[in-house]
């Protein structure tokens, strides 16, 4: 068995449905609906809380001490991107794709007075694009045709996939190198193929294998992302203030 079935599996255990004859089928029909089969006592349920906010609290908390470097390298090459007049672009799939769209507005509409809205595009807000593209061209390239149209040399592409194995994002990858773009990567678990790729130059990798606790932490993190970026370019404004 691949590896990639082993992910498709772990993500989606019901996708291929075991054969199953109609007593079953019956079975487990009248197993579900059977009175009182969901009640759960409120004090497990209340407990099963906390479990999951101490759990996603433990993660963020390895997360940022294994990525605090490379999460400040990732900020100070946004403010340079937009230093010099350049744009933010954003990718991702399903989940990640709200989180692309998400970073992409907080940039466009900041929710603090005084900071200045920057340039930044979701690739995957367009769907009749996407689907055009998908359609024509595979859906491994998705997001090249508006690479090409949207890009300049020296922007940055930021990519969200929680496996870190999404291929159209690491043909993505490929093409935004190929026209001169900085690149840095929102991943999960091990990073997969995009913490070894050559076209990533940033890595950012929440080492869990939940896809909640990635998604959280990867929430927290274009949070921080965003403010840190706003600082390094207020403390360019008040330096040219002070010459």
């Amino acid at each position: 068995m691949s590896q990639e079935t082993d992910i498709l599996k772990a993500l989606y255990p019901f996708a291929e449905p075991k054969e199953s004859s109609k007593e079953t089928l019956q079975d487990s029909q009248n197993e579900i609906t059977r009175p009182g089969n969901f009640e759960v006592e409120d004090s497990v349920l209340i407990t099963s809380i906390q479990e999951k906010v101490n759990e996603s609290l433990d993660v963020k908390k390895t997360y940022f001490k294994e990525n605090e470097t490379a999460l400040l390298e990732a900020s100070k090459l946004i403010a340079h991107v937009y230093r010099q007049k350049g744009k933010m672009l954003t990718m991702g799939n399903g989940g990640s794709n709200c989180d692309a769209s998400h970073l992409a507005v907080e940039f466009l509409h900041p929710v603090t007075a005084g900071r200045p809205a920057l340039p930044a595009i979701n690739l995957g807000a367009d769907s009749t694009m996407v689907t055009a593209a998908s359609n024509d061209l595979g859906y491994k390239n998705a997001f090249v045709r508006q690479l090409i149209a949207h890009s300049r040399e020296g922007d940055v592409l930021i990519g969200f996939s929680t496996s870190g194995c999404s291929e159209n994002l690491m043909h993505g990858f490929k093409k935004a190198k190929e026209l001169g773009l900085h690149t840095i990567a929102f991943s999960g678990m091990d990073g997969g193929d995009m913490a070894q790729s050559r076209f990533v130059d940033i890595n950012l990798i929440v080492g869990s294998s939940s896809i909640h606790r990635i998604q959280e932490s990867h929430l927290t993190t274009y949070h921080i992302l965003w403010d840190l970026v706003h600082s390094l370019l207020a403390n360019d404004r008040q330096s040219q203030v002070n010459k």
